[in-house]
């Protein structure tokens, strides 16, 4: 689906800034891939504004774009046509075009990775096994959102670089079930570092926001601060696993050298 910021590239801007209404209805059409008779349909049930009659046609901008936009995502998400016009009712004009950029923003500062699609059998042998002894591994990785089978037979991995890192992990000779077994733990602490960071800007930035009544103008500080927020968990992340990790292997190592000092006597 095309993102509301290559629509915007097609919308013209005045000169302060904010957009004309620039497109016909079959601009509209061609833009965000809902046919002509579906755009007066949602008009008809009030999820569209009406367009700007210029002469005697009407014309169409980054508004309407966003609406469709929303109307979409949400019929994709489940939501029928009546819960959605409730929404859109709520929503001030020009506001869905900043609703549109910030789930934008939401989605791509976290999930940057792009799937990988591989055969069963190419899966199996990056960690050096048979796909009939895979199964069970298999079906404990698809439980664990790390892999989705395909109507075709093929898998889709969700994250290629925890597919590299147990490869890696693998040609130690680490076997697919103990690299399953880490993984599932790191993904318990996985959520709640993540939740930590949510909980975070939920106070510390969307709830201020939200009680000031959503200003239009401060939109855009608050996609900035989420996406600054992204390398900023990164590293402490990284920064906290390295101080950890470190404290965890001279403990370790204490442990051994005590064991080697017991057999020496």
């Amino acid at each position: 689906m095309t993102s509301v910021k290559a629509f915007s590239t097609i919308i013209p801007m005045n000169g302060n800034g904010t957009t004309t209404d620039s497109l016909t209805i079959d601009q509209l059409a061609q833009t965000t891939g809902v046919t002509t008779r579906n755009i007066r349909a949602h008009q008809a049930r009030g999820l569209l504004p009406s367009p700007t009659v210029r002469g005697r046609t009407g014309y169409y901008g980054r508004d309407h774009v966003a609406r469709l936009k929303l109307v979409l995502d949400m019929q994709t998400n489940g939501y029928n046509l009546k819960t959605i016009g409730r929404l859109l009712k709520t929503l001030p004009e020009g506001l869905a075009g900043e609703l549109v950029d910030f789930e934008h923003a939401l989605r791509s500062a976290w999930d940057s990775e792009q799937p990988e699609i591989l055969e069963a059998a190419d899966l199996a042998s990056r960690f050096g096994v048979d796909p009939r002894d895979a199964r069970t591994g298999g079906e404990r990785a698809r439980r664990l959102g790390l892999i989705t089978p395909l109507p075709d037979g093929r898998f889709e991995v969700r994250s290629p670089a925890l597919l590299r890192a147990g490869e890696a992990l693998a040609r130690l000779g680490v076997s697919v079930e103990s690299l399953i077994d880490v993984q599932e733990e790191l993904l318990r602490h996985a959520e709640g570092v993540a939740k930590a960071f949510v909980r975070l800007f939920l106070k510390e930035v969307w709830k201020p926001f939200d009680e000031a009544g959503q200003p239009e103008e401060r939109w855009a500080e608050v996609r900035a601060a989420l996406s600054a927020m992204v390398p900023v968990a990164h590293e402490a992340l990284a920064a906290s696993f390295r101080v950890t990790m470190s404290t965890e292997v001279e403990a370790a190592l204490e442990k051994v050298l005590k064991k080697q000092a017991k057999r020496a006597r």
